[in-house]
């Protein structure tokens, strides 16, 4: 056992060492550190600022309670002693595979353990207690720079927004209009309230709709836009929406009416965490597109992002 820690000490080290510098150098200061690196270690590490997120993947250990108590207790210490990190300050879940951000957006608890963190400038809420996801998908730096880069006298569209860090960049970029879209009133109020930290609070400017996005597309508009983003979960068949989706299916329709509420000319980011995924270019009626996936695969994510990100103009 002592071996398995060992090794699991000197892969932090050697991680934590390269990973720090290239942070401290680009002004990151949420990055992940670790995931699955070892086998024996099934944990997802993230730092955020002075503080831990640690997701331990649900596995088949063949550990007693006792046993597995012990292992992890011991893991966290490593944790804590390498990143200089008191334990109080690491926060723990057990991460279970479920069919798209379903599950994961599911509240775990009601601690509200919020804390005003920062990127590119920008502030975002997070929260390390309540829920598997924190609030602040960090995989998409870059991807959300693009927007933001783009958006300078542009209306954009931000569907399956979450809690609206995409938005907030739009904003920051100097967007005309930015509407918000999700079904969960729970992470719109989070989207406004992460675009207020920032200073953008006018109503008529910054909009946030309430709705199942497969139906919100399939509803004529007179308005179209000059960005949009469209980063769906895998799957969900939540009560709440009319139908299931399910993104290999059903991308085609979605990125299509996406490219119908664009701007001639007009950009669409579209995302996917499904591993499988195929992109059925034959049946998507864009001017043109390219996969950006590495492009926008940040420097804590190489070699272990497992999600498409495709960019598509009218």
């Amino acid at each position: 056992m002592q071996d398995k820690f060992d090794m699991f000490r000197n892969r932090l080290e050697k991680v934590y060492r390269h990973l720090s510098k290239t942070a401290k150098r680009q002004g990151v200061t949420c990055y992940r550190l670790y995931d699955h690196d070892l086998p024996e270690f099934p944990l997802c590490v993230e730092l955020y600022e002075d503080k831990l997120y640690v997701a331990e993947y649900k596995r088949r250990h063949n550990l007693t309670d006792e046993e597995h108590d012990n292992w992890l207790s011991k893991a966290l210490l490593v944790l804590s002693e390498i990143l200089s990190v008191p334990e109080e300050r690491i926060f723990l879940k057990l991460r279970q595979r479920k069919p798209g951000r379903l599950g994961q957006y599911q509240r775990l608890e009601q601690a509200r353990n919020e804390w005003v963190v920062e990127e590119n400038g920008l502030k975002f809420l997070v929260n390390l207690s309540d829920y598997l996801d924190t609030g602040l998908f960090l995989d998409h730096r870059l991807t959300r720079m693009r927007v933001r880069e783009l958006s300078e006298g542009k209306k954009v569209l931000n569907l399956f927004s979450y809690t609206g860090s995409f938005s907030v960049y739009a904003a920051a970029g100097g967007a005309t209009q930015v509407d918000t879209v999700d079904m969960s009133r729970t992470y719109l109020g989070w989207a406004q309230r992460n675009l207020a930290l920032n200073g953008f609070t006018d109503e008529d400017r910054y909009r946030f709709i309430p709705a199942d996005v497969k139906q919100y597309l399939r509803e004529p508009s007179d308005t179209l836009y000059d960005i949009i983003v469209l980063d769906p979960p895998t799957f969900s068949n939540s009560k709440r929406m009319e139908d299931i989706l399910d993104i290999q299916r059903d991308h085609v329709v979605l990125i299509n009416q996406c490219l119908d509420r664009l701007n001639p000319g007009g950009h669409l980011f579209f995302s996917t965490n499904f591993r499988k995924f195929v992109l059925d270019t034959e049946h998507i009626n864009a001017a043109s597109f390219r996969d950006i996936t590495k492009a926008t695969t940040p420097f804590d994510f190489e070699g272990r992002l497992f999600r498409w990100c495709y960019y598509f103009t009218r």
